[in-house]
């Protein structure tokens, strides 16, 4: 698309009296509201946000300070070939540097300190494990071979431990994609084989991590904060702390029309009327609902309720098939759900361990760990992450952040002999220190310095569940007058769940659509069909060993690119 894509729409006939309701405050709703506004011409004081939380944002999160503890329940491995989200934040003027734009200040700070893993895979208590190759053997080069060319309806709603050899699974690029990515091996081989299309590119630097770009702080600060303040600016009413439980539709054989949406605000239940004229976005299904939180001395509980998201998905769901199966998604609490935690630590040591393991100065700017590091023999399947400091707008310069997650909270720990699910934040920091070799009086002196904020997530990985065909919504389906679904649950052709890129393009293909705007949605970064990355990919695979003839990687550069064409 290129700079064709910065075209200006025509306004729309009849936009003056159009009103947008968006429910939920999620990126995927405030990227809707940028592009009712950018591309639409619409009136920011005609679109209504309606989130029942009182701070806007979803996911991407970033909270507290350094005498509390600061909290944030994931972070956003992002790449360059995020087309819709550098589309948006090119436009979205920085807070902190005059006349640049978060895209600026995005790509700046990536171009200063670029990321590279200095230490990928840990082992044998702080020891460096090999990450030179992905590890992979004749048989599992096939089966990726033939993943790549099969075709989703033939793979259906397979798991990846279906798919793959057991041996598969010992693998270091096993290892480094269920670290990177969260997949377990009950998740959907078809979303596997999305990830390998769309990021094919990258392959040749996963052991390292190469090609992953970083906001200078998390993502709220950086991302979401300057995004509300543009959509305040011009006069997006945000209505907090307001529970959408149901729309009204009529449905017909043509057509499927809102025409009111339930919500409960101060106790009270209203019905907010809506005409085929307005539009309704609405986030169907959530990775973070019912998240809890922990203290150091407190394990966080899970909640197995209904989460009020889900449920109006279920409620919307009902009235008919082309609104999805949220149960796909939502009834299988234990294959989706894991723990992250937050460690804050203050004139701390550990800022001595960091520097002593990865050789980088935690007080430069620049990252620490360059990504995530994997405990490789950790049984809670731990890793953690030492992102630019400070990571957090407000956070003293005496003051370091890190994050970790552990992808099976149900194990029980190498040092503290507990579920990790049932441990404090000070047990879950005692388990990384003995990871790192830390122990005795240094690790006593470390804990003391710190306060680790522990989130268990019943939903985290709910986006990866084996689903198939009519399981997520079309952004807008069929028939649909006025109603859009947004984000990791609405089904969007190639692209892949669990990045804020998907949840951009929802929101650009919604109001596209509804709108009936002549501009084109930017294009899926086609790299499965480049030659040059195809063999880069091809090398990669085959690391450590020797390449196999030329026929046969033609053949396999051939085949894969015209699957993609057929």
């Amino acid at each position: 698309m290129g700079n064709y894509q910065r075209i200006n729409p025509k306004k729309p006939e009849g936009i003056e009296t159009k009103k947008a309701y968006l429910v939920g405050s999620g990126i995927g709703a405030l990227s809707a509201a940028f592009y009712l506004i950018r591309d639409g011409h619409m009136d920011g004081k005609n679109i209504t946000i309606l989130e029942r939380k009182n701070i806007n944002g979803g996911a991407l999160d970033g909270a507290g300070n350094a005498e509390e503890g600061y909290v944030i329940r994931g972070g956003r491995e992002m790449e360059a070939h995020y087309e819709c989200t550098w589309d948006m934040f090119g436009d979205i003027p920085s807070l902190k540097r005059p006349g640049r734009t978060i895209l600026d200040e995005f790509h700046e700070i990536n171009v200063w300190d670029p990321n590279e893993s200095v230490c990928r895979l840990l082992h044998n208590r702080g020891e460096r494990a090999d990450s030179s190759t992905l590890g992979l053997e004749e048989k599992h080069i096939k089966q990726l071979t033939k993943l790549s060319l099969a075709t989703e309806e033939a793979l259906g709603n397979i798991t990846v431990k279906q798919f793959f050899d057991p041996s598969f699974f010992e693998t270091n690029m096993w290892l480094f994609w269920r670290s990177m990515f969260a997949f377990e091996t009950w998740h959907s081989v078809v979303e596997m084989k999305r990830y390998m299309q769309r990021f094919i590119h990258l392959l040749p630097g996963m052991n390292k991590l190469k090609g992953i770009l970083f906001s200078e702080y998390n993502q709220y600060d950086s991302f979401v904060l300057p995004l509300l303040s543009w959509l305040k600016e011009r006069g997006v009413k945000f209505e907090n702390e307001t529970l959408v439980t149901d729309l009204d539709m009529d449905i017909t054989d043509s057509e499927k029309v809102v025409t009111g949406i339930h919500i409960i605000k101060n106790g009270k239940e209203e019905i907010i009327k809506t005409t085929r004229n307005d539009l309704v976005f609405v986030t169907n299904g959530s990775m973070t609902e019912n998240s809890t939180i922990g203290s150091m001395n407190k394990a966080p509980e899970l909640n197995r309720e209904p989460g009020p998201v889900w449920n109006l998905w279920k409620n919307i769901a009902k009235k008919d098939k082309a609104f999805g199966n949220p149960e796909v998604f939502c009834g299988n609490i234990d294959k989706t759900k894991w723990e992250s935690f937050t460690m804050t630590f203050k004139d701390s040591k550990m800022e001595d361990v960091l520097k002593k393991l990865t050789g980088n100065d935690p007080r430069s700017g620049r990252g620490i760990t360059g990504s995530v590091v994997t405990f490789k023999d950790s049984n809670w399947g731990m890793s953690f992450t030492g992102s630019r400091q400070p990571h957090f707008a407000n956070q003293p310069d005496n003051v370091i952040v890190l994050w970790a997650y552990g992808l099976f909270p149900d194990n029980e720990g190498d040092f503290i002999k507990k579920k990790m699910s049932e441990c404090t934040g000070e047990e879950l920091l005692r388990e990384v220190l003995y990871h790192l070799n830390v122990e005795g009086e240094l690790m006593e002196e470390i804990v003391d310095s710190a306060i680790v904020i522990p989130v268990m997530m019943p939903y985290i990985t709910s986006q990866f569940m084996p689903r198939v065909k009519g399981d997520r919504p079309d952004v807008v389906p069929e028939g649909s007058v006025n109603l859009a679904f947004l984000g990791q649950f609405a089904e969007i052709k190639d692209d892949c769940v669990f990045t804020v890129e998907y949840s951009v393009r929802s929101a650009i293909m919604g109001v596209y659509k509804l709108l009936n705007l002549e501009k084109e949605v930017p294009e899926i970064y086609p790299s499965q069909y480049d030659v040059r990355a195809l063999t880069a990919a091809t090398k990669t695979l085959y690391s450590g060993k020797p390449l196999p003839g030329e026929p046969i990687i033609k053949k396999l550069i051939k085949d894969t690119t015209l699957e993609g064409l057929i």
